[in-house]
């Protein structure tokens, strides 16, 4: 039987989990894009970063001191992962699994 959203959830902090160390930008849906270290992340897919920049400095100058955050899982839109940390085939196998209903 399928786990269905749970699964998914499982599926990406699983993942993230193993990306802690390394960085990453992360967009939210204010369209503010943040880079920085992944510290952690939790079973909510809450993230903490580390050494942190706002990407576009103009249009948020007032993110300039900013140097870590936490930001909620809801407010994602997007995680960009460093190229070389993703296994492909890693999370097509583990996506068809999920389909499949375990």
């Amino acid at each position: 039987m399928s786990t269905g959203i749970f699964g998914c959830v499982q599926l990406f902090f699983s993942y993230f989990k193993e990306l802690v160390g390394r960085e990453v930008t992360v967009e939210l849906k204010n369209d503010l894009a943040i880079r920085g270290t992944l510290h952690s992340v939790d079973q909510y897919l809450n993230i903490k970063l580390e050494n942190t920049r706002v990407v576009d400095q103009d249009k948020y100058p007032h993110m300039l001191s900013v140097r870590n955050c936490f930001i909620r899982g809801s407010v994602v839109r997007y995680v960009q992962l460093p190229p070389e940390g993703v296994d492909v085939e890693l999370l097509h196998d583990a996506t068809r699994r999920e389909a499949r209903g375990g």
